[in-house]
């Protein structure tokens, strides 16, 4: 059962010319994912929002750690700084579950600094954002909308092993729920530490699926172990 195993790197291959392809879904496009793929490797500048300097990040910082890559189109428009400020308000408890957050637009270092000085709603910002001037951070995680120069809505989640185990992605009009990432954050961190896995709307406390060990019993039958009205609770 796909379900029943842990998350891990797509196989890769050598072509002909040496070049280290992964199967199937080693091309990052648009419409490709990241998801079972390494973290791509990047280095770029950025703003400290919570120091008040600009520094370099590369993606040799995430090592070893769960770490948040999230893409948003641009400083100075109008969702983009409800999501940034969403993110912060949650800054502590993103910290209690050991997580690394690292917005990212293809704006420069000094765009991102006036941005939180200037937008009120990211009054006290904490966070540090990645400065993709040359685009390439937000190409190799197939989010970049080349025509427009700019990156679609792309959120990721990296697991110490630097596997994504997790992305969304979607256009620019809309928001995204910090409270139901958080929520899979949480179920991510439960299912790679205990073997088992999340039915749809876990939170810590209900109950989980333990295929580790129950798997023929459950095989088929997960409606006599886990009722409808215990997922949607």
């Amino acid at each position: 059962m796909a379900c029943a195993n842990g998350v891990k790197p797509l196989k890769k291959k050598k072509t002909k010319e040496g070049v280290t392809e992964t199967f199937k879904q080693e091309e990052k496009t648009m419409n490709g994912t990241m998801v079972r793929q390494m973290m791509p490797e990047f280095e770029m500048e950025a703003y400290d929002a919570k120091t008040g300097h600009y520094k370099t990040v590369s993606s040799a910082d995430y090592k070893d750690k769960w770490a948040v890559v999230c893409f948003y189109p641009a400083d100075f428009t109008f969702v983009c700084p409800t999501e940034i400020a969403a993110m912060n308000a949650h800054y502590d408890e993103f910290e209690r579950l050991g997580v690394e957050l690292l917005p990212v637009s293809v704006d420069s270092k000094f765009s991102h600094k006036r941005f939180v000085e200037t937008e009120p709603i990211l009054k006290g910002l904490k966070l540090t954002i990645g400065a993709d001037t040359t685009k390439e951070v937000a190409r190799a995680f197939g989010v970049l909308i080349e025509e427009e120069g700019v990156a679609l809505r792309g959120r990721f989640l990296f697991n110490p092993d630097g596997v994504c185990v997790a992305q969304e992605v979607q256009a620019d009009s809309v928001g995204r729920n910090v409270n139901e990432f958080l929520r899979q954050i949480e179920a991510w961190q439960h299912a790679s530490k205990t073997g088992e896995v999340c039915p749809a709307g876990w939170r810590p406390g209900k109950k989980t699926l333990p295929v580790q060990t129950d798997m023929e019993k459950m095989t088929g039958k997960v409606g006599d172990y886990i009722t409808l009205e215990e997922i949607l609770s």
